[in-house]
């Protein structure tokens, strides 16, 4: 019996480079990202978590993507030099 077996995955190129930078922040290569999510899968007896579609408001879609635009460095964000200054400009929104 072999000790190791080929999976091959087809992904985006974004996607990888996204998952190799996640994974080795916690030192670890995508494979064995992958071994760990087999093995927690035969743990389980099935996906090791709950598949179900999110449910956000547009609002919070609206954020989210957002959040995602200024991750990616496509959308200026505000940077405030403290939480006072945030809070001034919040109050002069609100007027």
């Amino acid at each position: 019996m072999a000790k190791t077996a080929n999976i091959n995955v087809r992904i985006d190129p974004k996607t990888k480079a996204s998952v190799e930078q996640l994974f080795s922040s916690f030192g670890i290569s995508v494979t064995d990202a992958i071994n760990i999510f087999l093995h927690k899968s035969l743990m389980e007896g099935g996906l090791p978590f709950e598949m179900k579609q999110p449910r956000f408001n547009s609002e919070t879609e609206m954020a989210i993507e957002e959040a995602r635009l200024i991750m990616a460095g496509n959308f200026p964000a505000r940077r405030y030099a403290s939480a006072k200054e945030l809070f001034d400009e919040l109050k002069t929104d609100g007027e």
